[in-house]
């Protein structure tokens, strides 16, 4: 509930309306429809607006919402390492913190000591500051090596943005062409393939052989299993 004596007063359109004590504010929006709300409260005299007040919460969570959607959260991931840790463990763990670092999240690298362990911490130190320098071209080191405990950590901060997904084109997509199917002509060409069985016309400009006679005598034709016959029959002249 607003309770200074005066108010800066925006009208629903955003025209400002002046400064007026606030019980005259408060029936102005009464007359009008519309609820007084406090837009500035730290400006000298406040601001306030007269405005739907649910609509006003509704579009205010709506852009929140579309913030959140647009911001990517970063997680925080975390290595251990032991002070005797193996040469092959000690480069898996490197190579893991390097993903995690192109991925864009933060790293925490930690030494467990155990029992009098506790009294070589130089080593987990050691350790420590040559996983950093492994790992620098891929991010940087926030807190050096920091003993808490029975632990000695440091956090790194990556240095990659997140990586974007990449979307595999469908096969035949952005060349607009399209596999022939088997026993069609593909694309750009006018060439039919004949039914099996039936006889091909001959090309254009071809000249049909006759045999002397006059009359066009058909080989006969010999069938084998499993075999078209694809010899060419040669045409009739016409009035032969």
């Amino acid at each position: 509930m607003i309770r200074v004596p005066q108010l800066r007063v925006v009208d629903e359109d955003g025209s400002q309306l002046g400064v007026m004590p606030t019980g005259e504010a408060l029936r102005l929006a009464q007359e009008r429809g519309y609820d007084l709300v406090e837009v500035a409260p730290m400006a000298v005299p406040p601001v306030a607006r007269l405005l739907d007040y649910g609509h006003f919460k509704y579009e205010q969570a709506r852009k929140e919402k579309e913030a959140r959607r647009h911001q990517r959260s970063v997680e925080f991931k975390e290595i251990r390492l032991k002070p005797k840790i193996g040469k092959g463990d000690f480069d898996t763990k490197v190579r893991r913190a390097i993903e995690f670092l192109e991925d864009g999240d933060r790293v925490k690298v930690a030494v467990q000591f155990r029992g009098r362990e506790l009294s070589h911490a130089y080593i987990g130190r050691d350790l420590l500051t040559r996983f950093g320098d492994l790992i620098k071209e891929h991010g940087t080191v926030e807190r050096q090596p920091l003993l808490e405990g029975k632990s000695m950590s440091i956090v790194v901060a990556s240095t990659h943005k997140a990586k974007s997904q990449q979307q595999t084109p469908a096969a035949g997509a952005g060349n607009g062409a399209t596999p022939a199917e088997p026993g069609h002509a593909g694309p750009g060409t006018d060439t039919a393939i004949p039914p099996a069985g039936a006889t091909p016309a001959p090309a254009d400009g071809a000249t049909s052989q006759v045999p002397a006679g006059g009359a066009a005598q058909a080989p006969a034709a010999t069938a084998t299993p499993g075999r078209t016959d694809t010899r060419r029959v040669p045409a009739t002249e016409p009035g032969g």
